[in-house]
């Protein structure tokens, strides 16, 4: 069967509604929360550096876990603001690529990343006494390093094949972003192949990394409720709840998107799941840090109070 393949130069990206009011509330909305964000996963690595209490494994984590967030959300908020303030929905072949590319690499680096940030937590508490031996700086390294490599090993593959099927279908994507599900809706013949290929990618490194962060669980959960001192499984659950929580929100909202055999599923309830994990996951992640950790509250606090004193010596000066 011949197909009409076309050169495709730009997408055109139906984004959320034509209605210009809405669009205007909604890039308030979303600049606010990404400045926001910014704001607050920026916070999480100044505050992993300059505080001696915070130069752990845990927090070393935590601040590359912050910076993949800002480069996540950036890959997709600033693109968007654009078209809701200029209604102009126009996107580059190339920016378009290279969007797509960045958003299922970071992604999957977060993934990696949340599964490497649990067996931490297993390590310091199953294995306290081994700890500091097992999970030295260079170690530390080499994890985030192959968080990294990882994901980008797993996705290249995918993408240089999807580059090499011609298009043929209207370059109107039906989302906010280019996202995989609409842009293999426009391209031509058999994509089975790359469909599959995208499900085994999405089950390998989305149910793969879980797997290994509820492995760790279930073994932290065991160790736990050994622990005889009810204020000891009380701080031994608190280091884990803020992880825990982010898990929750960061997987529920990929399973749902990605973890399935069909693209049968409504893309508008899609893009509504995909805010949730592209800006409001990043956005809550560095307050659900800060909120349930003691640690982080108390070098927020002596942060300010140092800063407080830097300013106000200044204003003195």
């Amino acid at each position: 069967m011949k197909y009409n393949e076309t050169t495709v130069s730009e997408f055109i990206l139906q984004g959320f509604t034509d209605v210009r009011e809405l669009q205007l509330l909604l890039f308030t909305i979303l600049l606010c929360s990404y400045l926001l964000t910014i704001i607050g996963n920026a916070a999480i690595i100044t505050i992993a550096h300059i505080d001696h209490r915070l130069q752990t494994p845990m927090y070393f984590f935590l601040w590359n876990f912050s910076l993949l967030e800002i480069g996540f959300t950036t890959a997709i908020v600033p693109q968007t603001l654009t078209q809701l303030a200029t209604g102009n929905k126009k996107i580059s072949y190339l920016g378009c690529m290279l969007q797509s590319f960045l958003y299922f690499q970071l992604g999957t680096s977060e993934f990696f990343l949340l599964a490497v940030m649990s067996f931490d937590r297993y390590m310091a508490i199953c294995n306290p006494l081994h700890y500091p031996t097992i999970m030295n700086n260079h170690i530390c390294v080499f994890l985030v390093l192959c968080s990294w490599l990882g994901s980008f090993l797993l996705i290249i593959g995918p993408f240089l094949l999807f580059l090499q099927v011609p298009m043929c279908g209207s370059n109107t994507l039906n989302h906010f972003f280019c996202d995989n599900a609409p842009l293999i809706k426009i391209l031509c013949g058999d994509t089975q192949l790359l469909r599959f290929l995208g499900f085994v990618t999405a089950v390998f490194s989305i149910l793969g990394s879980l797997s290994i962060t509820v492995v760790s669980y279930i073994n932290i959960i065991q160790t736990v409720l050994h622990i005889p001192s009810a204020t000891g499984r009380q701080k031994a659950f608190s280091t884990c709840a803020s992880h825990f929580i982010v898990v929750s929100i960061t997987y529920g909202s990929c399973i749902f998107l990605y973890i399935k055999p069909t693209q049968n599923s409504k893309l508008e309830l899609g893009k509504m799941v995909a805010v949730l994990n592209t800006m409001v996951s990043p956005l809550l992640n560095p307050f659900i840090y800060c909120l349930r950790n003691k640690q982080v509250q108390e070098a927020w606090r002596d942060s300010m109070v140092k800063l407080a004193a830097v300013i106000e010596g200044v204003r003195k000066l």
